[in-house]
């Protein structure tokens, strides 16, 4: 045996995937570099967003550590003392909460069975239209709302229904007599749905119309040629067109399940419509910001937080397996 076969490394199987993974990450960080140099002006875009999410997402998520420790203001960030779950079996003892909870589930609930539907079904009948300059003027007209801040349209809704407004004016001219609408707790989640539903459901059609572009025209032809008609063509190639499109936003809504429109409620309820308008959030806005009993509404808002975690891991595990799509 020579000098130089007894010294050689070895060459069988099991050192060629350290080499092959060594390879590939030396070339991933060439890839990477490479593509820094070339689109470096692109990639400075994200500096400011990333930092947004860094500052005002993720950074403020170490505040939630006073959900169990006694926080006292004007003390420290982080709490004064340990209290373990204090605060959680305050709020699970509370029958208040739960009756805000419960608030926020209808809420929730109400949200995705009209505020995620109705753009669908407004972009299949968008996209029906032959005429463009029909077309352009129903999504002009639909995109509008979308655009008011929620104060105008809280406003606007006011002046509608208050005892003089608009709506009111109509119903004395029909022979009726005037209806407190903002005053009565039974009309509140009728109030709130509908101008959801007038704000949103336009600009929320961009993306499926986005999508139906992508459709292909000869899908439609093929179906014509076997004799289906338009309600067919409809759901059997349009619809499954834009699942991928239409699961996605399914489950981004199901994980803003429980932080239903903060805003609005905050300025359109008041306590006499409390018993069907008062949701986490604006319990939360009045416990923690109006009683400063901050550790409190930080345990709310943590089991809140929770909750939106599991539904949007449930609701994409269900996706991938059932339907084959997924946000991971």
């Amino acid at each position: 045996m020579t000098t130089s076969e007894a010294v050689s490394p070895p060459v069988g199987p099991e050192s060629r995937p350290a080499a092959v993974g060594g390879t590939r990450r030396r070339r991933a960080r060439r890839t990477w570099r490479k593509a820094l140099r070339r689109d470096w002006q692109l990639y400075s875009l994200a500096v400011l967003p990333l930092l947004f999410f860094l500052i005002f997402r993720y950074l403020p998520m170490l505040g939630n550590v006073i959900a169990f420790r006694r926080f006292q203001p004007g003390g420290s960030i982080f709490g004064e003392y340990w209290v373990g779950l204090r605060y959680v079996r305050m709020f699970l003892d509370d029958p208040t909460f739960w009756d805000v909870f419960t608030n926020t589930l209808i809420f929730g609930a109400l949200t995705l069975v009209f505020c995620f539907p109705l753009p669908i079904v407004l972009a299949l009948l968008l996209n029906e239209l032959r005429s463009p300059k029909i077309k352009r003027f129903v999504q002009s007209v639909s995109y509008l709302p979308h655009f008011l801040s929620i104060v105008i349209v809280a406003a606007m809704v006011m002046q509608l229904l208050s005892v003089d407004g608009a709506v009111n004016q109509l119903v004395r001219a029909l022979g009726g007599e005037a209806v407190p609408f903002l005053q009565q707790a039974g009309w509140f989640r009728t109030i709130w749905v509908s101008s959801e539903v007038w704000q949103t459901v336009g600009w929320g059609t961009i993306l499926y119309l986005a999508a139906l572009t992508a459709v292909d025209e000869d899908l439609y032809e093929a179906a014509r040629i076997d004799g289906a008609n338009r309600w067919r063509q409809t759901w059997h190639v349009t619809l499954p067109g834009i699942r991928p499109t239409m699961v996605t936003l399914l489950i981004l809504n199901i994980g803003t399940f429980m932080a239903v429109g903060f805003e609005k409620i905050l300025l359109l309820y008041n306590p006499l419509t409390y018993p069907t308008a008062d949701v986490i959030s604006t319990y939360l806005f009045r416990v923690g910001i109006v009683s400063n009993n901050f550790s409190y509404a930080a345990a709310i808002g943590l089991f809140e937080s929770v909750i939106g975690l599991t539904l949007v891991l449930s609701a994409n595990a269900i996706s991938k397996r059932a339907v084959g799509t997924s946000l991971w």
